[in-house]
Parts: C-alpha cells; sequence; structure tokens
C-alpha cells in the first residue's frame, strides 16, 4: 500500500451501492469434494475449510438457539506480538496453523497443549520486504504432510504427527535482491503443491507462480503473470507476447512489473484450474491507466496440468490506485436461465462483487457493494470500468475511494449454501491520493509514487514539509468524512443487495466464518469475537477476548462437542501507526493466542492491562537546525512504515534504552540487530541520512517528556 504515517501523530487507513449484472442468476454452493477421511465435517482441512473456499462449515451444535451460552474453552500463547492472520486447520484431533514468519504450531486440538512446533529459520532481513508486516496466512495438509511458506520465500513439506521436515524448496529464482516476500498460505492443486509471492509494492520483482510435486518437492511449472524484458529477446512464455503490447513502450523493466500473486488462489477438482489473483504493477501510479499492463490487477485461469493459461479476466486496468485482484475467491454452481453454471465470486478491492464462469471467464455480474468514486461503472463487453476525471491524481490529491487497503482486502469472506448470502468483510475508507514525485518525500524504495491519507488526516500545513504546498482541505474533502471504519455486510450474490450489515470496530477487523447453526462469527480489533444470525444480522453474542481479531474463525467438532478456535493479533498493514485507541492491542499489549471457545464455557482469561510509562528527559541534547526537518522526510519517507510513535507492532524509537542510543548508526546502517528483524539501511541511507533522523527521533522524545 501506498501508505505514509506522519512522524508525531498517526496517520492509519482505516455506501452506495450499483449493480452490473447480465441475466437472471441464482446461486447454490458446489459440493466441495472431501479429502477421504470419514469425519470431514467435523474437521477444518483446509484454510477455507472446502475445496470451495466457504469458510462455511456443516456443524450446528453451537447455533442460533443456544450461542448465548458460548464461552471460553481454552488457550495457547504463541510468543509473539505481531500480526496473526492464519486459519488454523483440525486435523483427526490435531490443530495446525502458522503463524510470524511462517512458524508452523501444532496442537491438541481439545485442550490446547501443543505437540510440536517448526521453526523455518527465517533472517530477520526479510521482514524488510514484507509489504505488511511478517505475517503469514496458513498452512495446508494432506496424506499426513503439512506444507507451508516461510517470509523468506522457502516452500517446507513437514510430517503431521510429529512436524519433522521431509523436504524443503527454494521457490525463488534468484536471491540478488531479497525484495520478495511470501505471506500466502500454499494451494493444494491435485498432487501440486502451489505458491506464489509478494513484493510489487517494492522494485525488482515480477509476478509469478510456482507448483511443486506435492511428494517430491520437484518443480513441475513456473507461470509468470507480467511480460519479462523485452531486450532479454522475446518473451519467455506464450501468454506474455499479447500482455507485451498492453505495457508502454518506455516502461522501465528493471522495476520488474509487478503483478505478484501473494494471497488469493483456489483450484477447481473438476475442470483442473488453478485460479490466481494479481497485484498492482510495479511502480503503481496513475499513469498506468493509460496502458492496461496485463496480467496485473486480474483473475488468472491456470491448466494445472500444463502451467498455460486459459482465460483472464482483468478487474482494474492500468491499476493507479491499488486495487489487486488478490482477494480470496468462492466457488459455487449457479442457475442461469434454467442452466447450470460453474462461478467464481471475489470481493474486489476496487468496490465490485465480481461473478465470473469458472471455465470460460465471462462476466456474469458486477456489483457495486462500497462507495465508489474512481469510475462510473463496469460497461461493455467483456466488462470494463471506465475511470472517472476525478480519479487522476497526476497533478493534484484527489479524495478517492476506495483507498489502497481497498473495499475488502485478505480478510477471507464466507458463503453460506443456507442463506445463499456471501458475507464480506467490507471497509469504508476514503483516502488522499498525493503524486510524491518531484516532492521532498520522493518514491521510497524505488516504487512508491503515492502516498494516501484518509481524509480525517489531510491537514496541508502539516503536510506541506513532506509533500510542499497543497490544495487546501475543503477542495480535497469534498464530503465530510469520517474516521475510516468497517462494516460487515450481508450481500445476496445474484443481485448485489445489500441484505444486512453491522458495523465493525475498525476498517482491519477480522475475516468471517459462517456456519449450518444459521451463526456467522467475526472477530474485531477491539478485542471480541461477535456471532451473529446469518439470515438476519442479529448479534447473538459477544465475548471479550483481550487480543485484537484479524484473521477468521473455525470451527470443528472433537466427540460430541464443537468448538470454535481463532488467531487473536493485530498487525498487517497498520503495522507503522501506533496501535488504534480503542483496540485490545493498546489496552492488552498485543498478546498473540490462539483462543477456543465452547458451549457453556467460562469467560475469557485477559491479559495484564498495559501500564503507560511516563517519558524520561532524554540523555542526549535536544538537536537543533536542519537536521530535524530533514530527519523528519527522511523518518516518514523509510521508517514510519514499521515504526510508529505510541504503542505498536515495533519499538516507539522515542523510548530508545542508552545502549540502543548509543549503537543506532550500527543498528540502522549495519545491521547490529538483523537477527531480531531489523535490517541494515546502507544501501538507501548514508551515515549523514541516520544522524538526522537520529536527531529527529530525540527531538520527538523532547517533545513528548516536556508533555507529560
Amino acid at each position: 500500500m501506498g501508505l505514509i504515517t506522519l512522524a508525531g501523530s498517526a496517520v492509519r487507513i482505516g455506501a452506495a451501492v450499483g449493480l452490473f449484472v447480465v441475466g437472471s442468476v441464482t446461486v447454490t454452493l458446489a459440493a466441495p469434494p472431501t479429502s477421504g477421511r470419514s469425519e470431514d465435517a467435523a474437521q477444518w482441512t483446509s484454510p477455507g475449510r472446502d475445496a470451495a473456499g466457504t469458510y462455511y462449515s456443516p456443524l450446528r451444535l453451537i447455533n442460533d438457539r443456544n450461542a448465548n451460552r458460548l464461552g471460553y474453552a481454552w488457550q495457547h500463547r504463541l510468543s509473539t506480538r505481531r500480526g496473526l492472520e492464519a486459519t488454523p486447520l483440525v486435523v483427526d484431533g490435531l490443530l495446525i496453523t502458522s503463524g510470524n514468519w511462517g512458524k508452523v504450531y501444532a496442537l491438541d486440538a481439545r485442550t490446547g497443549q501443543e505437540r510440536w512446533t517448526y521453526d523455518p529459520g527465517v533472517e530477520g532481513q526479510w521482514g524488510r520486504y514484507a509489504c505488511c508486516d511478517v505475517v503469514n496466512r496458513g498452512v495446508v495438509e494432506r496424506h499426513g504432510v503439512v506444507y507451508v511458506a516461510s517470509l523468506d520465500g522457502y516452500l517446507h513439506a513437514l510430517d503431521l504427527r510429529s512436524g519433522r521436515l521431509r523436504w524443503k524448496v527454494d521457490t525463488l529464482e534468484s536471491r540478488a535482491r531479497d525484495h520478495y516476500a511470501v505471506t500466502g498460505a500454499p494451494l493444494l492443486a491435485g498432487d501440486l503443491v502451489v505458491i506464489g509471492h509478494g513484493g510489487a509494492d517494492f522494485d525488482h520483482t515480477r509476478g509469478s507462480l510456482s507448483a511443486y510435486d506435492a511428494r517430491t518437492g520437484t518443480l513441475r511449472w513456473r507461470f509468470y503473470t507480467v511480460p519479462r524484458d523485452p531486450a532479454l529477446g522475446g518473451q519467455d512464455q506464450p501468454h506474455l507476447a499479447e500482455a507485451l503490447t498492453t505495457w508502454a513502450r518506455d516502461y522501465d523493466w528493471q522495476h520488474g512489473g509487478g503483478g505478484t500473486v501473494w494471497d488469493g488462489l483456489s483450484y477447481d477438482t473438476n475442470l483442473k484450474l488453478v485460479y490466481a489473483g494479481t497485484g498492482n504493477a510495479a511502480p503503481y501510479r496513475v499513469e498506468h491507466g493509460r496502458h492496461d499492463e496485463l496480467y496485473t490487477a486480474s483473475i488468472l485461469a491456470i491448466d494445472a496440468r500444463t502451467g498455460r493459461l486459459v482465460w483472464h479476466y482483468q478487474t482494474s486496468p492500468g491499476d493507479g490506485w491499488d486495487y489487486d485482484a488478490s482477494a480470496k475467491f468462492i466457488l459455487a454452481d449457479v442457475t442461469f436461465h434454467d442452466a447450470s453454471r460453474q462461478v467464481l465470486l471475489q470481493a474486489n478491492k476496487n468496490g465490485f462483487l465480481y461473478v465470473l464462469d469458472r471455465a470460460t471467464g465471462d462476466l456474469l455480474g458486477a456489483h457495486r457493494y462500497a462507495e465508489v468514486t474512481w469510475t462510473r461503472g463496469i460497461e461493455g463487453n467483456p466488462g470494463r470500468p471506465v475511470p472517472l476525471p476525478e480519479a487522476d491524481w497526476t497533478d493534484t490529491p484527489r479524495r478517492i475511494t476506495p483507498g489502497p487497503p481497498g473495499a475488502h482486502n485478505w480478510q477471507p469472506m464466507a458463503y453460506s449454501p443456507v442463506t445463499h448470502l456471501v458475507y464480506v468483510p467490507t471497509i469504508e475508507a476514503p483516502m488522499v491520493y498525493i503524486n510524491t514525485r518531484g516532492t521532498r518525500i520522493g518514491p521510497s524504495d524505488g516504487t512508491f509514487e503515492m502516498a494516501a491519507l484518509p481524509t480525517v488526516a489531510y491537514d496541508p500545513t502539516e503536510l506541506a514539509l513532506l509533500f510542499g504546498e497543497l490544495p487546501p482541505k475543503s477542495m480535497i474533502a469534498t464530503t465530510a468524512d469520517g474516521p475510516p471504519r468497517g462494516v460487515l455486510r450481508a450481500i445476496d450474490p445474484v443481485s448485489g443487495r445489500i441484505v444486512w450489515e453491522q458495523p465493525g470496530s475498525d476498517f482491519f477487523d477480522g475475516g468471517v466464518l459462517a456456519t449450518a447453526g444459521n451463526l456467522v462469527v467475526r472477530g474485531n480489533i477491539a478485542g471480541r469475537l461477535n456471532v451473529y444470525a446469518a439470515d438476519t444480522g442479529k448479534l447473538l453474542q459477544q465475548i471479550d477476548v483481550g487480543t485484537s481479531i484479524m484473521a477468521a474463525p473455525m470451527t470443528y467438532r472433537i466427540g460430541d462437542e464443537q468448538y470454535i478456535a481463532v488467531m487473536a493479533g493485530f498487525g498487517g498493514g497498520p503495522m507503522g501507526g501506533p496501535f488504534p485507541a480503542d483496540s485490545a492491542a493498546a489496552r492488552y499489549g498485543n498478546e498473540g493466542r490462539i483462543v477456543a471457545f465452547r458451549l457453556d464455557g467460562k469467560p475469557v482469561p485477559l491479559p495484564d492491562p498495559v501500564v503507560a510509562k511516563p517519558f524520561e528527559q532524554p540523555l542526549r541534547a535536544r538537536p537543533v537546525g536542519k537536521t530535524v526537518a530533514d530527519g523528519e522526510v527522511l523518518y516518514n519517507r523509510h521508517c514510519s512504515r514499521c515504526h510508529g510513535f505510541g504503542p505498536g507492532l515495533l519499538p516507539d524509537l522515542r523510548r530508545m534504552t542508552p545502549g540502543i542510543d548509543m549503537a543506532f548508526d550500527d543498528i540502522v546502517l549495519r545491521g547490529l540487530l538483523r537477527a531480531n528483524g531489523m535490517p541494515r539501511w546502507d544501501d538507501l541511507l548514508s551515515e549523514a541520512d541516520v544522524h538526522a533522523i537520529h536527531d529527529f527521533i530525540t527531538d520527538q522524545a523532547w517533545q513528548a517528556a516536556e508533555a507529560k
């Protein structure tokens, strides 16, 4: 995301409804294939539970009549304070999930007792190019083997019962530059394990998807999402020759093209197609709107047997707004004019819920499910968005919705075959897009040419140091925007009608679980697990967990007892700023946990509250002169993505210990704390730059001490 966090005051990014639909469509759940185990309904055997990726369970022991009895069953502490985004599996009584860097945990699903853990041994340097924290979105399992991708790009195959490593393979073509990172869950496609990577928010990244033999780890095929440099002499795969004609002739191929597959993956067992959602071009900027830049911001169907492209649909041609097509998919069967069709559903970041034919890629519907100001709608055949003039931020900042977080991000949506509704974690977050080229802050890490700020944080006076003279707020925020907000929306995928909605606590609340008990379950960053009636949206139960929740819950049965479990821990996209004031992370310190619930359980044990410590007078003399202002620019450009001023994921640098303060240059320039996840920056920062940053941080510490 092109997100800036302003020093001194955290800037965090957190409905009009329209419709484009072809014909009359009704939707039912595709019958998911089973894994062959005798109790599939009792288990949760893939990140979305079934091959259709529905995040729906047929269990109904916990239901809308007894959900008020739901309470605490067990917890397991994970010794981390970083973001947790995975949905656990439960296989034959064992709960398996992944955490930071790709670490794997296996627990007794009845008690939460640890059975084994696996640490992939990722070097901290890789955290620098993980766009949005060192998260991991889950593991997959088949035939007693657990597969996980670690942040540094390795795919690991582990024994289910012991956690012993069976094989490990490098999924990255080159390690000459470490701008790649892997945060998504692998995909099982027949006898293949498929994985993509992230990195398009940085430089020198070319999107690809790799498929490995599930038994041996042998590479079977690699699919590239964007062309390679034409100077190398032609394209290395057939589909890329046509794609090249959609890129600017003067595109600088040193950027790599982007188009990474960092999350959304699915597989149709009958059609033998792998579906992949691709991210933004690198760099993303408004000029991209003049060229489609295939196959970025697209949904791709790839033949799992050959690795060849079967069809594509580009959701945001020439994406200049960070509208990745990387959200998760749901596969369903559709009755269309009395004929059954197989469809793919995606609530895209660009604000439209897409209904595509899985076999052909034909667009059957595109429903506007959130505020959209960047396009007048989806028009023509095969259906293409028409950007509005006011979405062009080349020469002046613009208020645009959705912002870079999208109208829906990585958080899983769910689909119930009982209610025929899709439950979408929706984001309403108008943003001000600012072209950073030619400004003091400049493009960061070679790619960012855009800053995006919530409209409530747009202050031309405060931003002048970073961006120069800006238009008055009245010219940017044309409506009375409140803070960015999240809302859970139950949407009819046939008509696009919003059947019900419930407000969230923040725009980065958690993913969704739906069950046959007429339940929809979602956690939020306020630290509460909310249980709703799936048909009406009525709030049935709210449990204080004491840890912010972003991941999607899951459910399983052991004997006659049904459990609901969720990973809890705040992080991800908003990692640069302090924890939101109303979050459990701010109140309790963001201790990472897995928490399980059952009927007639007890209240959840809450962590100890955070006790704020007063600021002491800094040991260093207060700096004066130009270096403080220069340091603020450099800090916002390079440091604020991870380090905010206030309690957050990473240390508040205003509270440096004397030892850290003395070793500041060695830490930043020479990687003294590289093993702890703090990379070296001597490729981008000089000693003079680091001194200026140090002076700025010291000045901020003096201000905090004087304000106590």
